[in-house]
């Protein structure tokens, strides 16, 4: 059974990766657009016009019955009548259903593109969905891969549809550019020495001031506390559910029985009883030791 022990996180300690501080130094007032301006450019490899950033906004499901969308930080960059918008998710854990995920956050996001009624869809932004990971998603060692719509048939065929899926990997070593891969350090291990170049430390800077701003760690602790807490119950429920497993190959577990471990929370208690639970040959030798 996986140890039932979780030790919480610092503010201080967290990473650009991490969506609280990617979140946190996109929405600050004062340096949000600015850093935003400089990830985007240096990930683009192009700079970036006048852009509006919205961060952790949450798009609707159409029925109840329907899954919604949380994005972390939406990018919409106006270039006279041309506009690009970019979803960036940092992703710290690997996610099951990547590629799909992301094809369900796309059509969320251009569904609130198109009024009821209207029939010209070049109207439609660009869309770049841009996922930053700690892994390989497509196991080739580059750290970028860049996706977009093709032609099976013709390969050169133009295919303008204005989507772009573009996937950053900071464990990569092939591709990209030497500006591309520092900053894909730095948000694996966002310190002041991984800030090497100027406009890494102009990003660090952002970092280091809404680590220290009072609302940000007032937030952070309110949402650390949730996320921990959440994830003690989940891995009690866990060790719950492994005994009751073990325990059901002696026999019929008793409803006494079932409530008297389902009420335990003690982690020391939960990883004896599960020890237990895998070397008793029966029920009665199980109640009677534990």
């Amino acid at each position: 059974m996986e140890k039932i022990q979780r030790e919480k996180r610092s503010l201080e300690d967290l990473n650009v990766i991490d969506d609280f501080l990617m979140n946190a130094a996109a929405s600050d007032r004062e340096g949000g657009e600015e850093f935003c301006r400089l990830i985007l450019s240096t990930l683009l490899e192009r700079e970036v016009g006048k852009i509006h950033i919205n961060t952790q906004k949450v798009i609707s499901a159409g029925a109840p019955n329907l899954r919604g969308i949380r994005m972390d930080v939406e990018i919409i960059e106006s270039a006279g009548e041309l506009i690009n918008v970019y979803d960036i998710e940092p992703c710290r854990y690997h996610k099951r259903g990547l590629e799909k995920s992301n094809r369900f956050y796309q059509a969320k996001i251009d569904s609130r593109y198109m009024e009821s009624g209207e029939r010209d869809f070049t109207k439609l932004p660009n869309l770049y969905i841009i996922t930053i990971l700690p892994y390989d998603p497509f196991g080739e060692n580059y750290m970028m891969y860049q996706i977009i719509n093709q032609c099976l048939e013709v390969p050169g065929l133009e295919y303008k549809d204005g989507l772009r899926y573009i996937y950053f990997n900071t464990t990569g070593k092939k591709g990209g550019s030497p500006a591309i891969r520092e900053l894909l350090q730095y948000f694996q291990n966002s310190t002041e020495t991984n800030a090497r170049s100027e406009r890494l430390q102009r990003i660090h800077e952002h970092v280091k001031k809404v680590k220290v701003l009072p609302e940000v760690r007032e937030e952070f602790m309110r949402l650390d506390d949730i996320i921990y807490y959440e994830r003690e119950e989940a891995d009690q429920n866990r060790a719950v559910q492994d005994i009751l497993e073990l325990l059901e190959d002696c026999g019929e577990v008793s409803e006494e029985l079932k409530n008297k471990i389902k009420v335990q929370t003690d982690k020391e208690t939960l990883r004896r009883w599960h020890k237990l639970a895998a070397r008793a040959e029966s029920l009665e030798e199980f109640k009677t030791k534990m």
